[in-house]
């Protein structure tokens, strides 16, 4: 007789070579490049994440539209790794950690881990945010995850499958209209993505429908496009948008979301309802929970985004042994972006490392920013980098550098430009394929959610869910 693995018994890691021991949260921007950075120290790193892979956010938006494969920006964390003799990497989501124990608790499937550390780096990042409607969520993903990419890849494509079959001209316009929530870098670098589809990639793919009739409509309820590059930039941006066929519509809050639309709210007070199969949330990000945790424990504030108050070297009040980096903490108002991330995570495998070794600590953090670019369109960008601030083909082909420089992998580096040439050179779009089981597979684990560890442990059937329950939402 078997035990079911959902009443698993909590594991010690302990590796007893005596070395100090630093865990690592996440496997993001900050959590590997921290790591990376202590590939040559005399210590033992666990890397432990939710995920298998480190994720290239920036580029999810290309997988959701065809251009790259999810594995192209996300290579295997171990694979990243492997070549450190110091480091291991375990799978599983941290729900605990313990400031007094110096423990992390992880659980996966059932199976509970404590790894205990002499040094901490948190660096968990951040999840979408619907201000206080996550019931959005099921019908307008948001852009964190492969998840979120390959459910809107299957939506977006099927949006005009559905379309070529449909008859009545209400039902083809509401599968040809696609909403895209946020108009800061990753919503407006969806749009245009979408419109480039309808006007370019797919014109001619199809008989009984004209997918450059598609309806792209960009909403924020912020007044402008990109604010943190500026009214210029973002008023250029906006044009730009405007010729490639993307509606602008600014000043617009969402105030209701369902599978065959989205309710706005105007600054007249003025409430609209736009027919829209495909809803996209890019709009708002909200920090890991653990946040939460650390704050409890160490007194430090957290704010309204879920983001913990550090000391100007990145540590826990009254826990130097602590590091927060990334999307998790609040300093100096620093943006969430994947330079505060890696420049964080550096600093403090630095600063681990002067610790260790009795040296005196550096000085506080300082953020050296390197600019942020947003592409609008095939050709056309815009880009601010210190007091340079300049748009088209120019900040387009330096888009393209930066970012490739950043995906991690030489094979990953070829592939990708390979698809960029397909994609903006050409017409075509190389990751068309999404099935079903994309499109339905995350809400089905979260309908299910702690059952999901009995069903897969060969516990109770009952704990399974109804295929009808399932898929009884829209897939576009």
């Amino acid at each position: 007789m078997t035990t079911s693995r959902s009443q698993a018994s909590t594991a010690t890691d302990a590796r007893g070579s005596g070395r100090p021991r630093v865990v690592i949260v996440g496997s993001g921007f900050g959590g590997l490049f921290a790591a990376k950075a202590l590939r040559r120290s005399d210590v033992d790193v666990t890397v432990v994440a939710k995920t298998s892979h480190h994720l290239f956010q920036p580029l999810l938006y290309q997988v959701a539209t065809g251009i790259l494969s999810e594995g192209e920006i996300a290579p295997a964390t171990r694979e990243v790794l492997r070549g450190q003799r110091n480091t291991r990497v375990m799978m599983g989501e941290v729900t605990d950690i313990d400031l007094a124990a110096h423990t992390v608790t992880s659980t996966v499937l059932g199976r509970t881990t404590v790894h205990p550390y002499d040094e901490l780096i948190v660096a968990a990042g951040a999840g979408q945010s619907y201000f206080g409607n996550d019931r959005f969520a099921e019908f307008a993903p948001g852009m964190k995850s492969i998840d979120d990419a390959l459910e809107l890849r299957g939506r977006i494509f099927g949006a005009f499958e559905l379309a070529e079959l449909a008859t009545d001209p209400a039902e083809i316009d509401r599968l040809l209209t696609f909403v895209v929530v946020g108009a800061g870098p990753t919503g407006v670098e969806m749009a245009g993505q979408i419109a480039e589809l309808a006007h370019r990639t797919l014109r001619r793919d199809f008989r009984n429908i004209d997918p450059t009739e598609a309806r792209i409509i960009l909403l924020d309820a912020a007044p402008k496009v990109l604010p943190s590059f500026g009214e210029k930039l973002g008023d250029r941006a906006r044009r730009q948008l405007g010729e490639i066929g993307v509606e602008v519509q600014l000043g617009a809050m969402v105030t209701d979301v369902d599978a065959d639309g989205i309710e706005v709210k105007d600054t007249d007070g003025q409430v609209r309802r736009i027919n829209a199969a495909t809803k996209i949330w890019a709009a708002g990000v909200q920090a890991s929970e653990l946040g939460r945790i650390l704050g409890e424990q160490s007194g430090a504030e957290v704010d309204r985004a879920g983001r913990i108050s550090v000391q100007p070297d990145l540590t826990l009040p009254g826990h130097p042994e602590v590091h927060v980096v990334g999307d998790m903490m609040s300093l100096n108002r620093l943006p969430g972006v994947a330079q505060v991330a890696i420049q964080g995570g550096r600093y403090a495998a630095d600063q681990i490392k002067r610790r260790l070794a009795g040296r005196e600590a550096r000085g506080p953090f300082v953020y050296h920013d390197k600019g942020s670019m947003a592409t609008i369109s095939r050709f056309h960008a815009v880009a601010d980098i210190g007091k340079l601030r300049f748009e088209g083909f120019i900040a387009w082909m330096l888009w393209l550098v930066v970012h490739l420089m950043y995906i991690v992998g030489f094979k990953s580096r070829i592939t990708t430009v390979l698809h960029w040439l397909v994609s903006f050179l050409g017409r075509g779009r190389s990751q068309r394929v999404a099935t079903q089981q994309q499109v339905y597979g995350r809400l089905a684990l979260e309908q299910l959610g702690p059952q999901f560890e009995v069903s897969k442990s060969g516990g109770p059937k009952d704990g399974v869910v109804a295929a009808e329950d399932v898929t009884g939402r829209r897939s576009a």
